[in-house]
């Protein structure tokens, strides 16, 4: 073949970031939280896991357990085919790969075109590269291949356990009213008493979901909170928070609920994501800020209750 088609081959695959995007806006046009599906069941909560047993983060978390929903995968580890290998591992024929991406730092040395001066600008490059999901691989050794090992707490252990969790963060948290949210100017969460709510569970995750608008204060996280419904901004923090506890709630336990598929927000994040193919990749990424910033409150780390 010649060089050109390659080269025009290469051209016209999409991009790591197409990808993923493309993946969560047909979940999205279906009428579905691709964030919040994965957590049918208790049996289900958990993060997506590297071979080395380290919890995957940011938007790879999210991908890969849309892909895993959709594939019905119930084993939460992934690896590269040559990590299969060195374990002795070998992918079935015929199986097909995901990615998860990475991003790589650079420096680059320019000269300033009115000084004259050398100058470095950092950037930042997204990389990819392919995994499997260990169902899809033969000859693994067994703690690859048995169910992971998950503490469940009776229901009231539990509830005491997701209480703990939001006393730990320290918000100005006010019971009462009929709506749950986050004011920003006055740095205070308005929620609905415990048993006004379908659950406990309910009321723990979207008790964590304004907490992770809490996050964003100016005195915290700093991410810009004074914003319109409607607009491109109040969608992306949305996109935030909802990501980030779901993120939070894998952790803990915890199933997220709190917009469900509410056709305003699938809709406005449906326009955010067709507008930047990037989009979500910096909202994962300030979730997974917003999540570690609550664990770290509370003294957990991702994979305590694997």
């Amino acid at each position: 073949m010649p060089y050109y088609r390659t080269r025009a081959a290469a051209a016209a695959r999409p991009s790591p970031a197409q990808t993923i995007t493309a993946a969560l806006i047909a979940r999205l046009e279906a009428g579905t939280n691709p964030w919040r599906k994965p957590w049918a069941t208790p049996a289900e909560l958990a993060r997506p896991m590297r071979a080395c047993g380290q919890p995957y983060r940011g938007i790879n978390a999210i991908y890969l357990w849309l892909i895993a929903e959709a594939r019905g995968y119930t084993a939460q580890t992934w690896m590269t085919y040559q990590q299969a290998a060195a374990l002795g591992g070998q992918v079935r024929r015929g199986e097909a790969s995901e990615i998860a991406v990475f991003f790589k730092s650079y420096e680059r040395t320019g000269i300033d075109d009115a000084s004259g001066e050398d100058v470095t600008s950092r950037h930042r490059v997204m990389r990819a590269y392919h995994v499997f999901n260990v169902a899809q691989i033969d000859n693994l050794p067994e703690r690859f291949t048995r169910p992971p090992l998950r503490r469940v707490a009776p229901a009231e252990e539990h509830r005491a356990e997701v209480d703990a969790f939001i006393a730990a963060q320290g918000a100005d948290i006010r019971i009462g009213g009929d709506s749950a949210h986050y004011v920003p100017a006055r740095d205070f969460i308005q929620i609905p008493r415990w048993q006004d709510f379908e659950s406990y569970a309910l009321y723990g995750s979207t008790a964590i979901h304004e907490l992770a608008h809490w996050t964003g204060h100016k005195s915290r996280l700093g991410r810009e909170l004074q914003n319109r419904f409607g607009s491109p901004d109040y969608a992306r923090e949305e996109l935030i928070a909802e990501m980030a506890s779901a993120m939070v709630g894998a952790d803990i336990g915890l199933p997220a609920g709190h917009l469900d598929n509410h056709a305003a927000y699938l809709a406005s994040w449906l326009k955010l994501l067709r507008d930047d193919d990037t989009a979500v990749f910096k909202a994962a990424a300030r979730a997974e800020e917003a999540a570690q910033f609550l664990l770290n409150n509370a003294d957990i780390t991702p994979n305590d209750h694997y």
